[in-house]
C-alpha cells in the first residue's frame, strides 16, 4: 500500500482535458457572473430618463447590488469551506440568475434595488468558490494564467453585456437585458453534473473512492488504486477560520491585501457604472458610449491572461503593482481630449490594468491561503473589497452632481490605484516564511 500525497499530485501534473473542463465550466459561470453585473452600467442612461434619477440616486441604486455582493463572498466564501464548493457555486448561481430575471419586472427603484440586492448575494459569493476550485485543480506551474485565464469569461460577460445592450435596447427596452440571464439557469443540470467537487473537501468527508476517482482523471499516469492512501498535508484551521488569515504572519499581507482589494473595486465599479454616461456627457452617442465599456471589458480580458502568464513566471505581487502604477496613469489620461483611436486604446489599458488586476488579486490570495481557509480567505478579501465596489457608484454620482470637469472626475477614480500599489509593495516585501505565496493545493 502507498501513500499518495493529493498536493504533490496536483501540482505535478500535466495539463490534461480535466483541467480544460474545469477551467472551462468555471469561466462560463463568470461569464454569467459578468454579465449580470455590468448590465446596470449598459442600462443606467435609460433608466436615469425613464424614472428621473439624479446621479446620486443612481449611484445608490447601482450600489444595491454590490452590497449584496459584499454579504455575498462573507457568507459563501466562509460557508463553501462547510458545505463543499459544488454547493457553494449552484446555490449563488440560481441566486443571482433568477433574481436579474426578476429585475426585468421592476416598476420602480425600490423593486429594481431589492432585486439587485439579492442577486448581488449571488454574484459575490460565486466569485471566491470558482478561484478556489480551479486554484486547487491547477497545476502548480500553470495556476495563476489557468485562473486569470478562467477569470477572463468575467470581462467576457462584460462584453456581452455591452454588445447585447447595444442590440437590444433600442429595439426592445432594458427590460429584455434582464430576461435574457434565465438562458443559463437552463445549463444548471448540465453545470452540476460536470463540475467536481473539491478532493479537499471529500476526502474531509470521507469520500475516499469519489477522491481517488478525480485524482485519477488529472493524473492517469500516476495509476492510483484501491489499495493506496491519500494524503492531504494541509494545515487544519483552529477554531474560526477567519483568524487563520491573521496568523503565523499573515495578519499585516491580509491587511494590505483587503486595501488592494478596496481599491481595485472601487476603480473598476466606478468605470462600468458610470463610463457610458460620463461620454455620453462628454458628447457620444449611447451606442458609442457603450463601446467604450466594450472596449473596457476587452482590456481586462487580455489583461488578466497576460498578467497570469507574467505572474507564473515572475513574482506574482510585483506584476500586480505595476498593473496599479498603469491603473493611475491610464485613467488619469481618459478625462483629456484625445484622438478616438487613442481613446480607445487608454480605455483598453484601463481596462486590462482594473478589471485584469482584480483577477490577478484574486489569484495572488488564492495562492496565499491555505486549502482549509482559502475560501474563507478570499470571502473575507472580496467582502471586504465590495465596501470598494460600493463606494465606486456613489463616488461617481457625488462628482457628477456636482458637475466637476470631466479631467477631474476621472482623476479621482484614478488616486486609488496609486493606494493599492503601495499597499501591494508592502505585500511583496513582508512575504513571511510561514506563509508561502503559492503553497501547494
Amino acid at each position: 500500500m502507498r501513500k499518495i500525497d493529493v498536493h504533490a499530485v496536483i501540482d505535478n501534473a500535466r495539463f490534461s482535458p480535466f483541467h480544460w473542463m474545469v477551467m472551462c465550466w468555471c469561466a462560463l459561470l463568470l461569464i454569467f457572473d459578468g454579465y449580470d453585473l455590468f448590465i446596470y452600467g449598459v442600462v443606467l442612461p435609460v433608466l436615469m430618463k425613464e424614472w428621473g434619477l439624479t446621479p446620486l440616486e443612481a449611484g445608490a441604486l447601482g450600489s444595491y447590488a454590490l452590497f449584496g455582493m459584499m454579504f455575498g463572498a462573507l457568507v459563501f466564501g466562509s460557508l463553501a469551506d462547510k458545505i463543499g464548493r459544488k454547493k457553494g457555486i449552484a446555490i449563488c448561481f440560481v441566486l443571482f440568475s433568477g433574481f436579474t430575471v426578476l429585475n426585468g419586472f421592476a416598476t420602480s427603484p425600490t423593486e429594481f434595488g431589492i432585486c439587485r440586492f439579492i442577486a448581488g448575494l449571488g454574484i459575490g459569493g460565486l466569485m471566491p468558490n470558482v478561484v478556489a476550485l480551479m486554484n486547487e485543480y491547477a497545476p502548480k506551474r500553470l495556476r495563476s494564467t489557468l485562473v486569470a485565464v478562467m477569470f477572463s469569461g468575467y470581462s467576457l460577460g462584460g462584453m456581452l453585456s455591452a454588445g447585447v445592450g447595444i442590440y437590444m435596447l433600442p429595439r426592445f427596452g432594458w427590460e429584455a437585458m434582464f430576461f435574457a440571464a434565465l438562458l443559463p439557469l437552463l445549463l444548471l443540470p448540465l453545470i452540476l453534473w460536470y463540475l467536481p467537487e473539491s478532493v479537499g473537501f471529500l476526502l474531509r468527508q470521507g469520500r475516499v473512492d469519489k477522491a481517488r476517482a478525480i485524482l485519477q482523471r488529472i493524473a492517469p499516469e500516476s495509476r492510483i488504486d484501491d489499495q493506496d492512501e491519500l494524503v492531504l498535508n494541509e494545515v487544519k484551521a483552529q477554531g474560526a477560520p477567519v483568524l487563520e488569515l491573521f496568523r503565523e504572519g499573515r495578519g499585516p499581507r491580509t491587511l494590505m491585501l483587503w486595501v488592494a482589494f478596496f481599491c481595485c473595486l472601487l476603480m473598476v465599479y466606478a468605470l462600468s457604472s458610470w463610463l457610458p454616461k460620463l461620454m455620453a456627457n462628454a458628447g457620444y452617442s449611447l451606442g458609442s458610449s457603450l463601446s467604450f465599456l466594450l472596449a473596457l471589458n476587452f482590456g481586462g480580458m487580455f489583461g488578466a491572461i497576460a498578467g497570469g502568464w507574467l505572474g507564473d513566471r515572475f513574482n506574482l505581487p510585483r506584476v500586480v503593482v505595476a498593473f496599479f502604477v498603469v491603473a493611475a496613469v491610464s485613467i488619469s489620461l481618459l478625462g483629456f481630449k484625445s484622438p478616438t483611436p487613442v481613446l480607445y486604446l487608454l480605455i483598453g489599458i484601463a481596462g486590462a490594468t482594473t478589471i485584469g488586476t482584480q483577477i490577478l488579486l484574486y489569484a495572488t490570495a488564492a495562492q496565499f491561503y491555505g486549502l482549509a481557509f482559502r475560501s474563507t480567505g478570499l470571502g473575507w478579501a472580496s467582502g471586504i473589497g465590495r465596501n470598494g465596489a460600493i463606494v465606486g457608484p456613489l463616488l461617481g454620482g457625488a462628482l457628477l452632481g456636482i458637475n466637476l470637469p470631466l479631467q477631474l472626475n476621472f482623476m479621482a477614480f484614478a488616486i486609488p490605484g496609486a493606494i493599492a500599489a503601495l499597499a501591494m509593495c508592502f505585500v511583496h516585501q513582508r512575504q513571511p516564511k510561514a506563509a508561502p505565496l503559492a503553497p501547494a493545493t
